[in-house]
C-alpha cells in the first residue's frame, strides 16, 4: 500500500480523499492555487504544494507543476478526483513514465473510452445500444448532413466533455449552421480538444448511470445504479440510488455495463451513462473514467469506501470483491449545494461565507470544504458541498433529506438548498416521475 500520494485537485473531493487516506494510514500532498490557500483541504493535508495562480490552466492543469510537486514530496501515487487531470490520459503516462502511480485506469482504457466517440465504437463491438449519432465530424457541412439524416433535434457534444459542458441542442438547419463553430470554440476553451460528435436529442429521457469496480486484469463488478435525472443545463443537481426502474430493465443495464467495461480491461472506479426513454429503450451515452460527485449515494447503500478501494486497485492488491459480495440495502439521495441563484438561471454566487451550519442525525452525511469564514473563489466550479441521506425506502429517504436540507444554514451567497426543500414537496418527485427536464414541466422556477 501507498506511504504517501498526491491529490491533484480542490474542494470537497481533495478532502474526501483525505479522509480514507488517513484512515489507511497514508500520507497526502495537496496541491493548490493561490486562490486556495485557505482552503480545508490545504489546512488538513499532512503536506501542501502551491502549483500556479488561481486560473485553472496555471494550476490545477499545470502538469510540470504537478509532476514536479509529487516527485519533490515523494509521492508514490498520484489521485485525481474528478474533473481537472483525471480523465487526461497524457497525464496518466507520464506519471507512470516517472514512476508515479495515476490512482485510476489506464491511459489505454482513458483513451478508448474518453471520449465519447471512442465510447461509441467500444459500445458497439460491446453489444450494447447507443443512441443514432456519429463520430467526430469534420466541419459545419458534414454536421447539416449528419442532422438530415439523423433527424432534428438533435445534440452537439465535445467528443472530450464531460459534466455537461460542451453542448448545445439544435433544432433547425439554420440553427445548426450557428452553432457548430460555438460548440468547436466552447469545446476546446474546456478541453483542450474542438473535436464534435451529434446525437439524435431525445426531448424526455431519465439519466441513469452504471457504477464499476474493475481490477485491470478482466474482473469487473457493478455497484448498482444511480438515477441522476433532476439537471439543469445538462448539468446535475439531485443523485439517488437505486433508480426506481422496473427490475428487468434495470439488470439489463447492469449487464450493459459491465459487460463494456470488461471490454477495455478496466481498472478502478468508473461510471457508465445511459439515458432511458419513456418507451424502456436504454442508450448508452459515455463512459467516465474517475470517481463521481455522485459516488456517495453508491457508497451509502452499499457501505463500501471506493476511495479505499481505488488505492487498493491502484496499489496492485486487486480487487477481492465478487459480484454476489454486493449487496445494496435502502435508498440515498444526494442534494448538491451549489453556490448559484436559481432564481436568476443559476448564475454562480462566489465570495465569502459568514456562516454555515451543515444537518446531522441518523443517516445525514456532509461532504464540503466550506467552512464559517471560507471565500469562495470565482474561479471554479460552484459547488461547495453535498449533502447525502440514507434509509430504508424512498419516501423515508426524501423526508429525510427535506428535514436535513432545512437544518442547513449557508449565510452569504445564495445556494441551491432552498430549491431542494421545493423539490423534495414536488408531488411528480415524489412519486418518482422524473426526466431530464424536470425543472422545466415540473418547477415553477
Amino acid at each position: 500500500m501507498f506511504k504517501k500520494i498526491l491529490i491533484a485537485n480542490r474542494g470537497e473531493i481533495a478532502l474526501r480523499v483525505i479522509r480514507t487516506a488517513r484512515e489507511m494510514g497514508i500520507k497526502t500532498v495537496v496541491v493548490y492555487s493561490q486562490a486556495d490557500e485557505q482552503s480545508l483541504p490545504v489546512l488538513l493535508a499532512d503536506e501542501s504544494v502551491c502549483v500556479g495562480p488561481a486560473a485553472s490552466n496555471a494550476s490545477y492543469l499545470n502538469i510540470p507543476n504537478i509532476l514536479s510537486a509529487a516527485l519533490m514530496t515523494g509521492a508514490e501515487g498520484i489521485h485525481p478526483g474528478y474533473g481537472f487531470m483525471a480523465e487526461n490520459p497524457d497525464f496518466a503516462e507520464m506519471c507512470r513514465d516517472h514512476g508515479i502511480v495515476f490512482i485510476g485506469p489506464t491511459p489505454e482504457s482513458m483513451r478508448a473510452l474518453g471520449s465519447k466517440a471512442g465510447g461509441r465504437e467500444i459500445a458497439a463491438v460491446s453489444n450494447v445500444p447507443v443512441v443514432p449519432g456519429t463520430g467526430v465530424l469534420g466541419g459545419t457541412d458534414e454536421a447539416l448532413l449528419a442532422a438530415k439524416q439523423i433527424g432534428y433535434p438533435v445534440l452537439l457534444k465535445a467528443s472530450a466533455g464531460g459534466g455537461g459542458r460542451g453542448q448545445k441542442i439544435v433544432r433547425t438547419q439554420e440553427e445548426l449552421k450557428a452553432a457548430f463553430g460555438q460548440a468547436q470554440e466552447e469545446a476546446r476553451l474546456y478541453f483542450g480538444d474542438p473535436a464534435i460528435i451529434m446525437e439524435k436529442f431525445l426531448e424526455e429521457f431519465r439519466h441513469i448511470e452504471v457504477q464499476v469496480m474493475g481490477d485491470g486484469q478482466g474482473h469487473v463488478i457493478h455497484i448498482g445504479e444511480r438515477d441522476c435525472s433532476i439537471q439543469r443545463r445538462n448539468q446535475k443537481l439531485i443523485e439517488e440510488a437505486p433508480s426506481q426502474l422496473p427490475a428487468s430493465l434495470r439488470q439489463e443495464i447492469l449487464d450493459a455495463g459491465v459487460r463494456l467495461a470488461k471490454h477495455v480491461n478496466y481498472a478502478g472506479a468508473g461510471t457508465l451513462e445511459f439515458i432511458v426513454d419513456r418507451d424502456g429503450n436504454f442508450y448508452f451515452m459515455e463512459m467516465n473514467t474517475r470517481i463521481q460527485v455522485e459516488h456517495c449515494v453508491s457508497e451509502e447503500i452499499s457501505g463500501l469506501d471506493f476511495v479505499r478501494l481505488q488505492f487498493q486497485i491502484a496499489a496492485g492488491e486487486g480487487l477481492s470483491l465478487q459480484q454476489e459480495d454486493i449487496v445494496l440495502h435502502g435508498h440515498a439521495i444526494e442534494c448538491r449545494l451549489n453556490a448559484e441563484d436559481p432564481d436568476k438561471d443559476f448564475r454562480p454566487a462566489a465570495g465569502k461565507v459568514d456562516e454555515v451550519h451543515f444537518a446531522g442525525g441518523p443517516g445525514v452525511r456532509v461532504d464540503s470544504h466550506v467552512y464559517s469564514g471560507y471565500i469562495i473563489p470565482p474561479h471554479y466550479d460552484s459547488l461547495i458541498g453535498k449533502l447525502i441521506v440514507h434509509h430504508d425506502t424512498r419516501e423515508q429517504a426524501i423526508a429525510r433529506m427535506k428535514r436535513a436540507l432545512e437544518e442547513t444554514v449557508i449565510q452569504g451567497p445564495k445556494t441551491t438548498t432552498g430549491l431542494y426543500v421545493k423539490i423534495m414537496d414536488n408531488p411528480f418527485y415524489k412519486r418518482g416521475a422524473v426526466m431530464t427536464n424536470f425543472l422545466k414541466v415540473r418547477m415553477e422556477m
